[in-house]
This record gives structure tokens, sequence and C-alpha cells, in this order.
């Protein structure tokens, strides 16, 4: 049960934007940019890098929406995603995306864990300073969603077929365009 009385009907972070959509704009502004914007990474990549923190921040309704993305995004490779959260360093990733989530690990714990020898770990592996810095931000920017959703106890449904037609949704539209949906405030 939500800590306050959020929209019925909606889940997750799409309660809590749909409660106060003057702050949902901007956050889903930076979502599409981060995640589905101009950049090396594919949105696929930057959508793991996305669902890996989720992951380790053990926000459910985040890692499973944004790893249902990612899938969409990877031909529908859930088995990926999965592999990803699990055990990075095995799945069948590129070394440069490794080095980016073992980046991203470490913002997830504290910004300061990041370290020279790790930037240049990801450098030696071929991230470019745009594909560190949209890592690290991507990091820390999830690490803020992941508390939004679960320090306002959203509804988080276990129903794995509602995240993957959600994510295909997505994945297809972007964040701002499917968030007009359900925040009709920002479709004028």
């Amino acid at each position: 049960m939500p800590h306050i009385a959020l929209p019925e009907g909606l889940f997750g972070i799409r309660s809590a934007m749909a409660f106060r959509p003057e702050t949902a704009k901007p956050l889903n502004e930076l979502a599409e940019a981060l995640l589905r914007g101009p950049g090396t990474l594919s949105p696929g990549e930057r959508e793991l890098i996305a669902t890996y923190v989720s992951y380790l921040n053990d926000c459910y309704y985040c890692q499973t929406i944004h790893g249902a993305i990612a899938a969409a995004n990877l031909d529908g490779d859930e088995e990926l995603v999965k592999r990803v959260k699990a055990d990075f360093q095995h799945a069948d990733i590129s070394g440069k995306l490794k080095q980016l989530l073992a980046i991203a690990a470490k913002v997830q714990r504290s910004g300061k864990s990041v370290t020279a020898g790790d930037i240049e770990r990801a450098k030696e592996a071929g991230a470019s300073d745009l594909e560190i810095h949209d890592a690290v931000l991507i990091a820390a920017a999830f690490c803020m969603y992941n508390r939004y959703v679960d320090g306002l106890a959203t509804t988080q449904p276990r129903d794995e077929e509602m995240y993957r037609e959600r994510g295909k949704l997505v994945a297809r539209e972007g964040y701002v365009n499917v968030s007009k949906s359900y925040l009709p405030a920002l479709a004028r």
C-alpha cells in the first residue's frame, strides 16, 4: 500500500508522476535523453545499465520495467537481461559494456567509489568519454528513480506480461510520448 494517496490504476513511477505531473515532465525528459537520445551506446545497452542499477537497488518495478524495455530493444532477449543482472561479467555483452556496468555499480554504492583505474579500464575496452559520462549519469539518475518508486511504496505488480507489453510500448514510442497517456496535462 502506497505511503500517500497515489492515483489508482497506475503502477510504480507512473503513479508517483501522475500525483505530481509538474515534476513528471522533467523526469520523463531526462529518461528520454539518457536512454533514447543521441549517443553511441544503443538504447538496449543504456536500458541494461538502468536495469542493473535498479537490480542492485532492489527496486522491483524499475528493474522489471527497464529489463523489459532493454529486452524489447535487444530483439526480445529476456535471457540476456537476466544474465546481466545475475553476473554481467559472464554475459554475452561487449567488454566495453562490462566496464561501464562495473562503473555504474560503483556509482550505485557511492560516486566516490569510482576510481581513475575504473575509467582507464573502460577506455581500454573502447568506451568514450561520452559513454562513461552517460553510464555514470544513468546510474545516478536510476538511484533517484528507484528511491522515488520505493520511497513512496508504489504499487508494483508481479505480472511479468504487463511489464513485457509496457516495455515494448516504451521501446517503440519513448518515455515522453508514452507519459502523455497517463499525464494528460503534458499532452498540451
